[in-house]
């Protein structure tokens, strides 16, 4: 096996490469690669292990030695599957390594928004608990969650990792049926149509792939649909919501807040209207879910069992 790695960067510089440079016998590490180096840098390599760097046709026909894709991440957007199913390239990417961080992102959400704990941090620096007539300030309003509604749409392994630490603080669950899907029920919970499920939760938090059919699942309407106090949380994937209009419900109060470590583009270069000043209850954090160091090996230890399958 002659192994190349495109952005090793992306796994950080705490983990250790070396069960798939075991596997691979030898791996070429690149820090970061530009579109521009990626035919030059994988021409003459048989395994390609990459995480963001997009891999096309046009790389795929240029490289007649290329066998095996090894993504190390859940989602394979980057990688055009068809162009690499027709000339034999094997794709595989890696699932099950985030459900501890990524639902303890999702609850600290969660729990960041119900208890309105930035709003209060900055109250607090900003010297207004010294200005109080009395012993503490109850300026916004402190939803608690025990008993109250969680719909999740997208109940593979993350999602159930979501479900059992809200469970943990004494939350109903309801799963929503992704578009496709029937209702039905899974674990002893509802899963029932996105238009029922909406108007019943106090949260809802998505767990699911951005296809065709979940682009913009959540727009104006479906936010309309929703409680005036319900938090939504996506640590899933941008343009599942149309950031526009969560932006627009928000500065409205059709909802009540909203926690995204997700957007449309990443990194966003160009500015997003999530980014906005003006938004009230919102959280927005950088992608990061997923990115306990604990996490990161476990990718690379699947990513070296998978190659070792080859």
């Amino acid at each position: 096996m002659k192994a190349v790695f495109l952005d090793a960067d992306t796994l950080g510089n705490d983990v250790d490469l070396t069960p798939i440079e075991t596997v691979a016998g030898g791996l070429v590490k690149h820090e970061r690669t530009a579109p521009e180096q990626v035919l030059e840098r994988i021409r003459g390599f048989d395994t390609v292990v990459v995480n963001k760097v997009v891999l096309n046709r046009e790389h795929f026909e240029a490289c007649p030695d290329l066998k095996t894709i090894a993504v190390v991440a859940t989602g394979l957007n980057n990688i055009d599957q068809a162009a690499a199913k027709e000339r034999g390239i094997r794709v595989m990417n890696v699932t099950n390594y985030g459900r501890s961080t990524v639902a303890q992102h999702t609850m600290a959400l969660m729990l960041a928004l119900a208890t309105r704990l930035l709003d209060y941090d900055r109250d607090v620096r900003a010297g207004r608990w010294g200005q109080s007539s009395m012993f503490c300030l109850m300026d916004h309003p402190i939803m608690e969650l025990e008993g109250r509604t969680l719909g999740i749409v997208g109940y593979g392994d993350l999602g159930q990792g979501v479900a059992e630490r809200a469970r943990a603080f004494g939350m109903k669950i309801l799963l929503g049926a992704r578009p496709g899907q029937e209702r039905g029920e899974v674990d002893g919970y509802p899963r029932i149509p996105l238009d029922e499920l909406l108007s019943q939760v106090d949260v809802l938090s998505l767990h699911c792939l951005l296809t065709d059919d979940t682009r913009n699942m959540i727009g104006a309407r479906e936010l309309k649909m929703m409680k005036r106090h319900a938090l939504l949380i996506n640590t899933s994937r941008g343009g599942l919501v149309d950031e526009q209009a969560l932006a627009d419900a928000l500065r409205a109060g059709t909802i009540g807040g909203a926690g995204f470590d997700v957007l449309t583009q990443e990194p966003p270069r160009h500015g997003n209207p999530l980014l906005a000043d003006d938004i009230p209850n919102l959280i927005v954090t950088p992608h990061s879910a997923w990115a306990s160091r604990e996490a990161r090996q476990r990718i690379v230890e699947i990513t070296a069992r998978n190659l070792s399958s080859v």
